[in-house]
């Protein structure tokens, strides 16, 4: 397994990794991925959910048919919550609140987002400032679509900065990683409740700034505690 790869729960029924951003889920070409890497240390494994190779973050993963099958229904009622992290170098539309639309495949494999909602990507979120031109954002997914959250932002006038993508401009490989994290989780299983909280690691410049670690602290250091309003 990748050394930089951190188990943070292991039982009989899942894994739960702290992914690094730039590790891919699946395997490309002769180069193993992370789910074979963990299979290779851990034996058969399933995959429950997926990021993208530039997000970090938690990452379920089920040790056994049964569990896989159980923990997907919970995705697909919703009742596993995740909450996720970005930073922004430009100004939203708005400050806090739902993006919803449907996605349509746009060009070299990016999405755009659409006004129709016949199936739509549905995001809720909080954001705050960590400093001049530079925004926080707590996202909460109610969907899981492909690139949901990047695209969102991006629809609501800001992108994640480093996102190769979907950040506009000549600057947008100068960062050294895109600034997405999926931070925590909280879920029922077997009549236990798990929830986990993951903070960046700080080697990535923006998400080891005294003002990211601040604002975090003070606003969302638990988010399932936040007054998230509900859908109208």
């Amino acid at each position: 397994m990748n050394k930089l790869s951190e188990v943070l729960e292991e039982n009989q029924d899942f894994l739960l990794i702290n992914k690094k951003s730039g590790d891919n889920f699946h395997s490309e070409g002769n180069e193993a991925g992370l789910f074979q890497l963990l299979k290779n240390t851990y034996g058969d494994l399933y995959p429950v959910h997926r990021l993208d190779k530039v997000t970090s973050g938690l990452l379920l993963i089920a040790k056994n048919i049964d569990a896989c099958r159980a923990l997907n229904e919970l995705f697909a009622k919703r009742e596993i919550e995740k909450y996720y992290l970005a930073i922004s170098d430009r100004k939203p539309k708005k400050k806090q609140g739902w993006i919803i639309g449907d996605m349509e495949k746009s060009r070299r494999g990016a999405w755009k987002l659409c006004e129709s909602r016949i199936n739509p990507a549905v995001s809720q979120f909080f954001s705050c400032s960590i400093g001049v031109g530079e925004r926080l954002f707590l996202l909460k997914p109610q969907t899981g679509k492909t690139h949901q959250l990047r695209v969102a932002l991006k629809a609501i006038g800001s992108p994640i900065c480093g996102d190769p993508l979907y950040y506009p401009g000549k600057n947008k490989n100068s960062e050294d990683r895109c600034y997405l994290h999926a931070y925590a989780m909280r879920f029922t299983f077997k009549s236990k409740q798990y929830s986990f909280i993951q903070t960046p690691r700080h080697e990535s410049y923006r998400f080891g700034d005294e003002n990211f670690l601040k604002s975090l602290d003070e606003n969302y250091l638990k988010p399932w505690d936040i007054n998230w309003p509900k859908r109208k």
